[in-house]
C-alpha cells in the first residue's frame, strides 16, 4: 500500500523505476531535526520582537546560532551529510539570520525613521539571501586550495546577525531610545548587510577544534567557561565586547588571506617555471670533454 507522502530522499537521487533497497537511517534525519528547531527558534524571535520582548528575541537568535553551528558538525560526525540538509540549512539561515534580525531592529529602533528604517531592514534581509545563494553556488565549484577553507567570502550570516543587532545590546544597557540612535542603526544595518555580500575574506573557524595541542586544552577550557559565565552574568556587555572583537578582526583576516594568497601564488609561479638550463649545460660540457 502506497503512503500519501513522497518518500524521503536526502540526496535527491531516487528513481521511480528502481525499488528502494533500504530505509533511511535515523542518523540521517537527526541533523535535519536540529535545523528545523533552529527555524522554529528564528520564527519565535520574530514573534518576540513584535511583542516587544527583546531579551527573549535576542536569546532565540542566539539559540538559532548555536543550533546552526551544531547541525553541520553533527551531520559530519554521523557521516550523514546530504544535499537535502544543505539546502534546508540555507533556508534556515535566511530566516534566522536575515529576516529575524531585520525585524528585531525595525520593531525596536528603526521604526522611528519610518520608510528609511524599513528599507534598511529589507536590504539587510536581501543581502543575507544573496550571500547564502552565493555560498551554495561556491559549494559546487571546483575544489579550492586547502588553506582557503579557513576563510569565508564576506561576513557569514550568523556572525552578521549577532553583529548587526549591536544597537539592541546598547538599548538593553539602558541607553535612551532616540532618533540619533535610530539613524545610526539604519546606516549600521546597511553597512553590515554590504559586508555580507562583499568579497572580504573572513576567518571561518572550520579547522579550529579539529586538533588542539595538549598544552592548550586546559587553558582553552578555562577561557570557554569564563566566556560563558560572563555571557550569563553580563549578557549585553559581553555580547558588545564580542561584536567589537569580531569587527576588529576583519582587517587581520584580510591581511592573513593576502599573505597566504601571495605565498600560494609564489609557489604556483615557481612550479610553472621551466626547468633550469644550468644543470643541462654542465652535463653537456662534461659529455663533450669525454
Amino acid at each position: 500500500m502506497e503512503t500519501p507522502f513522497i518518500p524521503f530522499d536526502p540526496d535527491g537521487n531516487s528513481q521511480n523505476t528502481q525499488p528502494r533497497l533500504r530505509d533511511i537511517p535515523l542518523r540521517a534525519i537527526f541533523p535535519n531535526l536540529l535545523t528545523l528547531l533552529a527555524i522554529c527558534s528564528g520564527l519565535t524571535s520574530i514573534r518576540f520582537s513584535i511583542e516587544g520582548r527583546i531579551e527573549l528575541a535576542v536569546a532565540a537568535i542566539l539559540l538559532a546560532a548555536v543550533l546552526d553551528g551544531l547541525d553541520g558538525r553533527v551531520a559530519r560526525f554521523l557521516k550523514s551529510t546530504t544535499r537535502f540538509g544543505a539546502q534546508m540549512d540555507s533556508l534556515a539561515d535566511f530566516v534566522n539570520f536575515g529576516v529575524a534580525p531585520a525585524m528585531m531592529l525595525y520593531f525596536t529602533l528603526m521604526d522611528s525613521v519610518r520608510s528609511f528604517g524599513w528599507i534598511a531592514a529589507l536590504i539587510f534581509a536581501i543581502c543575507a539571501c544573496l550571500r547564502l545563494a552565493r555560498f551554495n553556488v561556491m559549494i559546487d565549484m571546483p575544489s579550492q586550495p586547502k588553506w582557503q577553507n579557513n576563510y569565508f567570502v564576506g561576513v557569514p550570516a550568523p556572525a552578521a546577525a549577532l553583529t548587526v543587532i549591536a544597537p539592541v545590546y546598547i538599548l538593553m544597557l539602558g541607553v535612551e531610545r532616540s532618533d540619533g540612535l535610530a539613524v545610526f542603526t539604519t546606516f549600521y544595518t546597511l553597512a553590515i548587510g554590504l559586508l555580507m555580500i562583499s568579497s572580504l575574506p573572513t576567518f571561518s573557524g572550520k579547522e579550529f577544534g579539529k586538533r588542539i595541542a595538549r598544552d592548550l586544552v586546559l587553558p582553552l577550557m578555562i577561557v570557554l567557561v569564563t566566556a560563558v559565565a560572563f555571557l550569563l552574568t553580563y549578557p549585553w556587555q559581553t555580547l558588545l565586547i564580542f561584536v567589537f572583537i569580531y569587527l576588529a578582526m576583519l582587517p587581520f583576516s584580510w591581511h592573513s588571506w593576502r599573505k597566504q594568497m601571495n605565498a600560494h601564488m609564489q609557489i604556483a609561479h615557481e612550479a610553472a617555471k621551466p626547468p633550469s638550463t644550468k644543470g643541462r649545460k654542465t652535463r653537456a660540457s662534461k659529455t663533450s670533454k669525454d
